[in-house]
């Protein structure tokens, strides 16, 4: 266990990179999902040629058909929750989409049999208190803000249906065999929707490009990678728990890097988010013995 939560510690501050490129491409949301993505998949294409080729040939019915959907998944969660911004709050989208712990929980209740007792739940809840502490607080349903937090929450939904995904696929293909079939597909559906949406996908200075490759190799190719990894081992809420410290390490690089002081409310919501992660792998350790 202790293996794996180091792991996991790793792939959040390799995640937590992800709002820093983010901001400075300066390209639209759509674009710079799509070469995120796009990027992840060609670092990973010479590995997944040299060795998962055969096992991707082979690949059939139920596995391939949740793969897809894993993929599928996925981009659709970074369409939704980086476009929800464009139409509600920070505060709303920030809530809203840190829910997914919540989702896994269930899902993984009714769809995958993994019970979840009251203790982790409780848990869970704590962690969710301390991103709407991050988020200031003010998280409110206005009508203005409808579309946005209806983004924002599909967002939560479909990373806790990618997570799930890749508890269940998991089991049965190796590593390098499916991240690079979801990142691949997540890629197409993205290049999809920004046809749908008019987003233009050039041109761009080569800074920007700099910052889609550092994208696809910190927080996805390390980051989410680890993630996968981790859904062979541990149960998928397991995992969905720990992408919350990723506000948390976003606040921290964002004041070492622009100088932005977190307010005060930070430091109580940090503390909440870890606790309850800590209570999370301790509850479960403790229901396993």
């Amino acid at each position: 266990m202790t293996k794996n939560f180091l792991l996991l510690f790793i792939a959040v501050v390799a995640v937590s990179w992800a709002a820093i490129f983010i901001k400075l491409t300066g390209a639209p949301p759509l674009a710079t999902a799509f070469y995120r993505m796009s990027f992840a998949t060609l670092f990973i294409l010479p590995l997944a040629l040299k060795k998962s080729l055969p096992e991707i040939l082979k690949i059939r019915g139920k596995t391939l058909i949740i793969t897809l959907l894993s993929g599928i998944f996925l981009g659709f969660h970074f369409a939704t929750w980086i476009t929800s911004l464009d139409y509600t709050s920070i505060s709303n989208s920030v809530v809203l989409v840190t829910t997914q712990p919540i989702w896994v929980a269930i899902l993984s209740h009714f769809l995958l049999k993994e019970k979840v007792n009251l203790s982790i739940l409780l848990a869970i809840l704590l962690a969710l208190s301390g991103s709407f502490i991050i988020s200031g607080g003010d998280f409110k349903i206005a009508e203005a803000n409808f579309f946005g937090d209806i983004l924002a929450l599909i967002g939560a939904v479909t990373a806790g249906a990618y997570l799930l995904c890749g508890r269940v696929v998991r089991q049965n293909l190796s590593l390098i065999t499916y991240i690079f079939l979801v990142y691949f597909i997540s890629a197409f559906v993205l290049g999809i929707l920004c046809v749908i949406w008019g987003t233009h996908l050039y041109p761009y200075p080569p800074k920007t490009f700099l910052w889609f490759i550092l994208l696809g190799l910190v927080p996805t190719i390390i980051g989410h990678t680890l993630y996968n990894w981790a859904l062979k081992y541990l149960k998928a809420y397991l995992v969905a728990i720990n992408i919350l410290g990723e506000p948390v390490g976003a606040t921290i690089l964002a004041y070492l890097i622009f100088k932005q002081a977190p307010p005060t409310l930070t430091y109580l919501g940090a503390t909440a988010i870890f606790t309850g992660i800590f209570l999370v792998f301790w509850s479960q350790k403790k229901a396993e013995r």
